[in-house]
């Protein structure tokens, strides 16, 4: 009786992957141990643990790896070159360069779900930071709501491209003192950003490269919500340097923060703090405030997962009306209390980043 092999089970299965070359992994080993002798001195930590070492490989006596930097880093480079030059056994080391021409600090806001303010916080962020003297561009890369051009008084403005000697280059628009690029410009209005992996891949791997950004101190990018695709190419495609987490106090917000800086942690990029939204109400009348979405969510989280707590921003009313006219809250109101915090954040970063501004007369008494 013949032999016949069933329909269900292929006979073309991938074979199983040989194991790797201990010599390889030994060497990763040794170079990984060398390169954490490097230290960012700003951060005050080595350029592995920061994530600025990616995609190493060691090809026989050859070792290849990205380098993600910022604008002030450039002579890390070298760094990384002579310290590899005193392994015995390799020949040569390439270094690919990683960064945003003018960009000194690259800074991403993520958050595990939507809904808790995270593009919102991006902006009023952006305005605190630029308030103390800081030159800062913002990223809306929120495929699945790119609405910082409202807020920021730009949504009816479109994008232009500029020729320089590296070739095409879109043209950043600016409001408020805060130079912008966003997805949602490109789409017509009211019009969904239904874009397939490949396509989504291509346009924001141009938007991190391909912006005339100019001289900046921070860009701001403003991610997807989530752990999914869009979130990790913009990760792997540009020097950022640390996430900062958006999260409202309840349960159901802190569950999905654990998920995404565990994503995070993994593809080894820091997650420097945790800003907690709608942390309360302030009443009008008497100033208590009312936790109207629980308490203690961020605070909670931010110790399990040994992440800074940088701020509890109370809910304010007039931050939607002033959001829809095109007017962030610190920059209209900047004494208010989420002004205030926000404010307190900025100067933070400065001092962390060693930005030096000049810091307007109010905001001097909150650094």
């Amino acid at each position: 009786m013949p032999s016949h092999s069933s329909p269900f089970q292929r006979s073309d299965l991938p074979q199983p992957e040989p194991a790797p070359d201990p010599l390889i992994l030994a060497r990763k080993t040794e170079v990984t141990q060398h390169l954490k002798r490097i230290h960012e001195p700003i951060l005050g930590n080595d350029i592995v643990s920061l994530g600025m070492v990616r995609n190493l490989q060691v090809v026989n006596d050859y070792v290849y790896l990205r380098l993600y930097v910022g604008r002030h880093q450039y002579a890390l480079q070298g760094q990384v070159q002579q310290t590899l030059s005193e392994l015995i056994w390799c020949k040569k080391v390439y270094v690919q360069l990683c960064t945003i021409p003018g960009v000194r600090i690259t800074l991403a806001v993520s958050s595990g779900k939507g809904g808790v303010g995270k593009s919102t916080t991006a902006v009023n962020l952006a305005a605190a930071l630029s308030r103390t003297g800081a030159k800062v561009g913002l990223l809306d890369a929120d495929i699945y709501g790119p609405n910082v051009p409202q807020m920021l008084g730009l949504s009816q403005s479109t994008v232009s491209v500029t020729e320089t000697p590296d070739g095409q280059r879109f043209l950043p628009l600016e409001a408020h003192g805060i130079k912008l690029m966003s997805v949602g410009l490109l789409a017509e209005p009211d019009h969904p950003l239904a874009w397939r992996g490949p396509v989504m891949h291509k346009i924001l791997t141009q938007f991190i490269h391909e912006v005339e950004w100019g001289e900046l101190d921070y860009l701001l990018i403003d991610l997807p919500p989530g752990t999914g695709d869009a979130q990790i190419t913009i990760v792997q495609e540009s020097p950022i340097c640390g996430v900062i987490m958006v999260t409202t106090p309840q349960q159901v917000a802190i569950s999905d923060v654990r998920r995404s800086v565990q994503m995070f942690r993994r593809v080894g990029v820091p997650v420097l703090g945790l800003i907690e939204n709608m942390s309360y109400l302030l009443c009008e009348h008497c100033g208590e405030p009312t936790p109207i979405f629980g308490r203690g969510g961020g605070a909670q989280i931010a110790t399990e997962l040994h992440v800074p707590l940088w701020g509890q921003i109370p809910i304010d009313p007039r931050i939607c009306e002033l959001g829809d006219q095109g007017e962030p809250l610190p920059l209209k109101l900047p004494t208010a209390p989420l002004s205030l915090i926000f404010a307190q954040i900025a100067n933070g970063l400065n001092a962390t980043f060693g930005i030096s501004t000049a810091l307007e007369p109010e905001l001097q008494g909150t650094a």
